[in-house]
């Protein structure tokens, strides 16, 4: 209170209508940064490599992969340990610096004694079947557990899908948007990650596919044909290419943008345990 009245001083106001707030420390530090990016490369992988399920924090995994998955986590947890222990060694003198930036509104309150806990890197592999013994103490019970994971796993399906198309609409979109057309009469200018993310979306698609919707499954093989062989610097040097490349991902496009309308419920067929 005594801070943001004395903010609302400055510019002669009434604290009670004058909403402040502090910036406590300089995020463009290079070993805060350091630690956002490994935290953020790891939210990235485990998104890569997984599927969504409609419940906060739990992603779906295929068996096969939670070795190499779980191996990548704990890569990054070392990673996170040691940018979070160079930045904790720069603490101190970060929090130097704000009680400089802050003058009287500085308030060593406002700071942890460490920086460690707040960054944290921490899973687990929680069951989502209904528990087995169930099924004797209150068979009724058990079917209607049953019931709600079967849903879940549906819901799982359709937030598999949707996911799948709209990321594969964005760089459809994307690629077709920088290939058509000019700018100033030249070639509209694009990266080699528009052609290149959508041949890494092709291979995790074909990894974490489920095979619940035929015309998506489609759609993906028919881009993948179009760009098959493709490469950024053949579209760079073939105005021909260029516009035969971006009639066919027009036509993906507006396929996709129709399956992005009409999205049926899918049902996925879990085997018997």
């Amino acid at each position: 209170m005594a801070q943001r009245t004395k903010a609302a001083e400055s510019f002669g106001a009434s604290h009670t209508f004058v909403s402040a707030g502090k910036k406590l420390l300089d995020t463009r530090e290079p070993t805060f940064r350091a630690v956002t990016t490994v935290r953020n490369t790891a939210v990235r992988f485990l998104k890569h490599a997984s599927l969504p399920f409609p419940e906060s924090g739990i992603r779906l995994i295929r068996r096969p992969d939670l070795q190499r998955i779980t191996e990548s986590l704990e890569g990054f947890q070392l990673e996170l340990n040691s940018a979070v222990s160079e930045l904790d060694a720069e603490f101190d003198a970060m929090k130097a610096a704000a009680r400089d930036r802050f003058g009287d509104l500085y308030s060593p309150s406002d700071y942890p004694a460490s920086l460690s806990p707040q960054f944290t890197m921490a899973w687990d592999f929680p069951s989502v079947e209904p528990p087995s013994y169930l099924r004797q103490l209150s068979p009724e019970l058990y079917q209607q557990e049953t019931a709600r994971v079967r849903a879940r796993f549906d819901e799982a399906v359709r937030l598999a899908e949707a996911a799948f198309t709209e990321e594969l609409a964005s760089m459809v979109d994307h690629l077709a948007d920088r290939l058509s057309g000019t700018d100033d009469g030249r070639p509209k200018t694009f990266r080699d990650s528009a052609v290149e993310n959508l041949q890494e979306f092709f291979q995790r698609f074909q990894s974490l596919n489920i095979g619940s919707n035929e015309q998506l499954d489609e759609l993906v093989q028919q881009s993948q044909a179009i760009l098959n062989g493709v490469g950024p610097q053949e579209l760079r040097g073939s105005a021909g290419l260029r516009q035969q490349i971006t009639t066919q991902l027009s036509a993906v496009q507006n396929s996709l943008d129709g399956l992005m309308v009409d999205r049926p419920r899918r049902n996925i067929q879990r085997r018997p345990r």
